[in-house]
């Protein structure tokens, strides 16, 4: 009799156990639905960034980044946004100014920690006063240092350009070398510098690497590198050689007027639909007009006497040291 009961009372618990399971199973999926997390929305640029509707908020997507792309694809891509910024800065020239290129390999090693507009602003005096390397090698340095303080650490800046100016005098017969090899050994010369001169004074390819052109090519993905010298042969392997001088021009361009390091101004960009890091900065298109630089903004550029093309097409030089 006593093992009838237990069996019956085993039966009758079974089914109390699974009540409670069946009443507990949904509270169990809410609270799972609760804790699921919310998808973020990305941001990604309209197919043509010029055919916004004026006040139009861009559209909102996910965005696919092409950090899988294949290496055909990427080099499709990099090319296409160099042609894109061609059309867009067909007058792209480099913003020191310059007549020969000891001026511009002096103009570059100041350039350094300042900019392109405040080194055009203070080289008038100091070629009008020292015209020639042999001139400059044998100035008094407290006078050198006087007209270079406008652009800052002009202490270091006169020992390099004095000792670079002594270097092309002694080993250069007073003229500036027209091989990466020879510019390098110059006081204050590196390859940025280098390939600046071999560029634009000589006619021969190079990639300079500055600070905006480090920046963009990886915000757009063209490679992760972080070493400038890794950074140039990773973006040459991209582009042909003849097209790595004006390559320069246009990113350092983009740059400086659009694509900014803080406040990259996204909605005004020609080339968003290309762009990776489209949403990292201001993306309505109003608003990021406020934030364009130099011509594109309707201000004057770096150079005080920039190429006759420049000016043809709306940009203003720059006004001399001291004035407004």
């Amino acid at each position: 009799m006593k093992k009838g009961v237990a069996k019956k009372a085993a039966v009758k618990k079974a089914p109390a156990a699974t009540k409670a399971a069946v009443k507990k199973a949904p509270v169990a999926e809410k609270a799972a639905v609760k804790k699921a997390p919310v998808a973020k929305k990305v941001t990604v640029a309209p197919k043509k960034a010029t055919a916004r509707v004026k006040g139009a908020a861009p559209a909102k997507a996910v965005v696919h980044p092409p950090g899988g792309e294949s290496r055909t694809a990427l080099v499709r891509r990099a090319r296409r946004i160099n042609r894109e910024l061609a059309e867009v800065y067909p007058y792209a020239h480099p913003e020191l100014d310059f007549d020969n290129p000891f001026q511009l390999v002096v103009a570059t090693v100041l350039s350094a920690q300042t900019t392109d507009l405040r080194v055009n602003q203070t080289t008038p005096a100091l070629f009008a006063k020292y015209p020639t390397p042999e001139d400059l090698a044998a100035a008094n340095p407290e006078e050198v240092e006087e007209i270079l303080r406008p652009c800052g650490f002009f202490r270091a800046k006169t020992k390099s350009v004095i000792g670079l100016s002594k270097a092309l005098v002694e080993d250069f017969g007073g003229e500036v070398p027209g091989r990466l090899e020879d510019l390098v050994k110059l006081p204050g010369v590196g390859r940025k510098t280098a390939f600046v001169v071999l560029g634009n004074a000589f006619g021969r390819p190079g990639i300079t690497v500055d600070t905006h052109f480090q920046r963009l090519v990886r915000r757009w993905q063209w490679t992760a590198e972080t070493d400038p010298d890794k950074i140039e042969a990773a973006i040459g392997a991209l582009f042909p050689k003849s097209d790595w001088t004006d390559l320069s021009h246009h990113v350092i361009w983009h740059g400086r007027r659009i694509c900014h390091a803080r406040k990259p101004a996204c909605g005004a960009c020609p080339i968003a639909p290309l762009c990776p890091a489209y949403g990292e900065g201001e993306t309505d298109p109003e608003k990021a007009k406020k934030l364009l630089k130099y011509e594109k903004g309707g201000f004057p550029g770096q150079r005080l006497r920039p190429p006759q093309a420049y000016l043809d097409a709306g940009g203003k030089p720059a006004p001399p040291l001291g004035a407004g």
